[in-house]
């Protein structure tokens, strides 16, 4: 199977399991991945974790099968590969990816959609596009754009320079860089313990982020809607155990609700 799920501690674990193409997506594993994503949805996992099988954690597009001048480029990135980044950005639980290796393309656009990134400091990113006469996708402009800002975006989109997971933390595209070898452990760390916290709060707080990113909310309103939010939280089970706990001076079991 190209695209596998396993669900512990209520954390999904979605692997890309195509190594032998360097984990590109060609349409089945498209399908596999909506498919995956459905199933941790159903699961009510809490967190849900992306890596990647063997040397890579995706190459993007597999290209084997392309027609220049023949396809449609708009139309396979508006059918086939925009919808599984919206997917990802808008699943219904925190979400983490492992990045090891080459990370392009709809790769680039997978991990990036997912709310925190691990990469290995040796792992390798960027706009490889320039070299094909293409255009970078996935979502990748927005968020490079909203993590490094436009003018660090555009130079790496003209270069095609591919820039490390090291450098890549150090300019804040993503979250932390780690070695190798501990990059998905500290990733699953995480995964899991977030997932033992007061979720439903912490989904209060991703969909006000969202806002934030495709909005533009100004104070006035980040203001009104962390009032709402506080308000929502305050009627969960989690925030009832977690003031309790903090009373008691025990530490909090939380539920997700």
């Amino acid at each position: 199977m190209n695209v596998e799920l396993t669900v512990a501690n209520n954390v999904g674990e979605i692997v890309l399991n195509r190594p032998a193409k360097m984990n590109a997506f060609d349409d089945a594993m498209v399908a596999a991945m909506h498919q995956r994503l459905a199933e941790a949805a159903s699961a009510r996992v809490r967190a849900l974790l992306i890596r990647g099988e063997g040397p890579a954690f995706s190459a993007g597009r597999d290209l084997a099968g392309a027609e220049p001048g023949k396809e449609d480029a708009e139309l396979i990135l508006k059918t086939v590969f925009n919808p599984v980044i919206r997917k990802i950005a808008d699943f219904p639980a925190p979400t983490f990816a492992a990045v090891h290796g080459p990370c392009l393309g709809v790769g680039l656009g997978i991990a990036l959609a997912c709310d925190v990134v691990y990469m290995a400091d040796d792992a390798k990113t960027g706009s490889p596009f320039a070299r094909i006469g293409a255009v970078l996708d996935s979502g990748a402009h927005a968020f490079m754009t909203a993590r490094i800002g436009g003018h660090r975006t555009l130079e790496l989109i003209y270069s095609g320079r591919l820039i490390s997971g090291a450098e890549a933390a150090q300019i804040g595209l993503v979250n932390r860089a780690l070695p190798s070898a501990s990059v998905l452990e500290e990733a699953r760390k995480l995964a899991v313990q977030t997932a033992q916290g007061p979720t439903a709060a912490f989904m209060e707080s991703k969909r006000l982020v969202a806002r934030i990113r495709d909005e533009g909310l100004g104070l006035d309103a980040v203001l009104e809607a962390e009032a709402r939010a506080q308000g929502a939280a305050g009627r969960t089970e989690d925030y009832r155990e977690g003031i309790g706990a903090f009373q008691a001076k025990r530490a909090p079991q939380f539920v997700g609700r």
